[in-house]
């Protein structure tokens, strides 16, 4: 006699990996806003040829701290939140989707097949998130320009509404091209990695899964992740601050940018900023993986009563 359908063990249902991605997302954005805010202003600090504003992060960070305040220092958030909204909940979600569709037997992907998974899942989490993260980096930026020149959003939905009011609704996906391929690296260095890693660790025999665990493989792939991506994050970022004048773009694409900042600034000013980057996405993958992890157990435990369930990552 077959078994009956409800002795199948349950899975989390997709509608709520997709919540989970977010709300982890979310969660550690309101830890790491500061670290993002540095970041930006350092990867614009001597755009167009002028003198370095922020020679290091610290020096970036007094600056902020003196000219705008404690507040100032998360300047931004509510674009901050709204990107993870968008862009980490469609990514993890499609990310845990497709690693439960490609595991088999209980044993997950390969590496390669993991790297292909990330780079889907952030390509379309990245198109769906383009917008806040143009709102982000201008709100980021906006402290930087003399009193006359800031756009002065006050919050994500002003940001929004005003760009497609004074530049048109199409601005909101100005620099999507650098973005989603930004995405598409990080996202296969940092889940593949952070995946990857995991499963090195623990085949050690020196970890069981847990926090410690997912601490550990989140710098791992928070450093991979890191020195991937920085030159084509820095494209996009000039890209999506840049102002037209008369008529003209200051960029026409990324590899115009990333030519530009070669020979204006050097090679290395492609990772310029790499501590604060580091520093902010190091935290953020951790806190957004452990909340994950944590977000999946408690489903698995007190929802579903399955004790033995992976966590999807």
């Amino acid at each position: 006699m077959s078994q009956p359908k409800e002795e199948k063990a349950a899975k989390i249902p997709k509608g709520i990996k997709f919540l989970f991605g977010g709300g982890a997302g979310m969660a550690a954005t309101i830890f790491v806003q500061p670290l993002d805010l540095v970041k930006n202003r350092m990867q614009l600090s001597g755009e167009g040829g002028k003198s370095k504003e922020h020679k290091t992060s610290l020096h970036a960070i007094r600056s902020i701290m003196k000219n705008e305040g404690l507040r100032g220092m998360y300047t931004g958030l509510s674009a901050g939140l709204l990107r993870q909204a968008t862009y980490t909940t469609t990514r993890l979600g499609i990310y845990t989707t497709l690693f439960e569709m490609f595991s088999k037997d209980d044993k997950p992907p390969n590496f390669m097949m993991k790297a292909g998974i990330g780079i889907t899942a952030g390509a379309i989490g990245a198109f769906v998130g383009t917008p806040a993260e143009i709102s982000l980096i201008r709100m980021t930026a906006d402290g930087r320009l003399p009193v006359n020149e800031r756009r002065g959003y006050k919050n994500v939905f002003n940001a929004l509404s005003r760009i497609v009011q004074e530049e048109g609704v199409l601005t909101l996906w100005r620099g999507c091209i650098p973005t989603v391929g930004r995405a598409m690296v990080v996202n296969a260095a940092q889940l593949a990695s952070y995946s990857q890693a995991k499963q090195l660790l623990c085949d050690t025999g020196y970890f069981h899964d847990g926090l410690v665990l997912h601490f550990c493989a989140s710098m791992i792939s928070g450093l991979i992740t890191t020195a991937a991506s920085m030159p084509v994050d820095i494209a996009k970022t000039r890209i999506q601050n840049m102002r037209i004048i008369d008529g003209k773009p200051e960029y026409s694409g990324a590899f115009d940018v990333l030519s530009k900042t070669i020979r204006k600034e050097g090679f290395f000013s492609l990772w310029k900023g790499f501590t604060p980057y580091y520093a902010r996405l190091g935290p953020h993958t951790v806190l957004t993986f452990i909340f994950l992890e944590q977000l999946n157990n408690f489903y698995n435990v007190y929802v579903l009563h399955n004790e033995n369930a992976a966590s999807g990552l």
